[in-house]
This record gives structure tokens, C-alpha cells and sequence, in this order.
């Protein structure tokens, strides 16, 4: 459904794969990738990731928008001054960074639940990563 086809989806791919690894190497809290694609105009993935308290959470957001790994800066940025909910937009990915208690009200894995989940690495998210 996306405008994006072939390398540009592999592209964004890569950038969610990026933005998630980030999160979790700032220990990002259930980091999910969604290929949110085929079913919104929105973007082509979401990437979801918790904090503990806002300045985590704000500390999460800042570690995807400065990592050296990611070449491009969000096109806009949502609630990084209340630390609830981060959202970064790439344009093709958008990153969610929520306060526990904020994803669980919001629920986007719910809502977007026909979504498939892209792999990031599994042995980091299952703590087997050296």
C-alpha cells in the first residue's frame, strides 16, 4: 500500500532495524518491529519500544535521533518535552517510545495486530546476545 517499493522498503527496513537495536542497546523495554506496510499509508514500519520513567524514555529517543548508525534525522518529532510518548518520524518508519504505562493504554500492537513482527535479532531481545 506504502508509495514504498523494493529498495526504498529495504531501506526503511534497515533504518527500523537500526532504531531498534538502538533501543534495546539503551535497554529499551519489549522492542518490537512492526511492517506496518501493506496495511497503512502511515509508513512502512513501526518500531515500539517502552522506558521505565520519562527521562528514560527521553533518553531512548535520544539515542535512535543520535546514532551515528542512522544517517538521517526524524522529519518531526511528537512529546519529547512530557517524555510519555516519543514519537520520531521518519517518514517511511516511525518510532514509538512509550512510558510503560502509556503503551499499554495506547495499545498499537493491538491495534496494528495484523501487522507482521520483523525479527531484529532475536538472541537480544531473549538476553543470549555476547
Amino acid at each position: 500500500m506504502n508509495q514504498h517499493t523494493g529498495t526504498g522498503k529495504d531501506q526503511a527496513k534497515s533504518l527500523a532495524v537500526q532504531a531498534a537495536e538502538s533501543l534495546y542497546d539503551a535497554k529499551g523495554i519489549d522492542v518490537v518491529i512492526l511492517d506496518v506496510g501493506d496495511i497503512t499509508l502511515i509508513a512502512d514500519f513501526f518500531v515500539i519500544a517502552s522506558g521505565s520513567n520519562t527521562r528514560h524514555v527521553q533518553a531512548l529517543a535520544d539515542r535512535v535521533v543520535y546514532s551515528e548508525e542512522i544517517a538521517r534525522k526524524p522529519m518531526h518529532v511528537e512529546g519529547y518535552g512530557l517524555g510519555y510518548w516519543v514519537l520520531l518520524d521518519y517518514g517511511d518508519v516511525v518510532v514509538h517510545v512509550f512510558r510503560e504505562e502509556e503503551r499499554d493504554f495506547y495499545g498499537l500492537e493491538r491495534l496494528w495486530g495484523d501487522a507482521p513482527r520483523v525479527d531484529f535479532e532475536e538472541d537480544k531481545r531473549t538476553g543470549d546476545a555476547t
